[in-house]
């Protein structure tokens, strides 16, 4: 497991496994956001195997499958909700940690500097550049 903190309440991961959820309990998140669809994993990882080992280890879980390329304003609306109603700070994974990092900058729009939504990314590796007119566009919108 990969953690990657965007904030000290949001963190971004690749694919995670059900073993890993301990330690994501014992680092101090309170939520976790799979932002994974069902049909690009095996069924050991699907959300509701995912629900229930996270809610055994103390977790809230937030299912919120964004499909690469065809994220929706849903997506970026239930993570923002997810974000505004977790307790503590917020675990969020995906394939790569790309879809979990591009739907918070989308959902913190017009809240922090686009400057700052694509760069805190960037120092993961996680290009959002290509967003810019588009947090620009939300941010003048918010």
């Amino acid at each position: 497991m990969d953690i990657r903190a965007l904030t000290p309440s949001y963190a971004v991961s690749p694919q995670i496994e059900i073993a890993d959820l301990p330690a994501i309990k014992a680092a101090g998140y309170t939520t976790v956001i799979d932002n994974r669809p069902d049909a690009e994993i095996p069924p050991f990882l699907h959300t509701n195997a995912m629900r229930a080992a996270a809610e055994a280890a103390g977790l809230r879980f937030v299912a919120n499958p964004v499909i690469g390329g065809m994220m929706t304003m849903e997506n970026v609306t239930a993570q923002a909700a997810a974000i505004a109603g977790s307790d503590g700070p917020v675990f969020a994974y995906c394939a790569s940690g790309n879809r979990s990092s591009i739907v918070w900058a989308l959902a913190h729009a017009g809240k922090l500097p686009t400057d700052d939504l694509i760069g805190i990314p960037a120092r993961f590796g996680y290009q959002l550049e290509g967003l810019r007119a588009q947090l620009d566009a939300m941010a003048q919108n918010a």
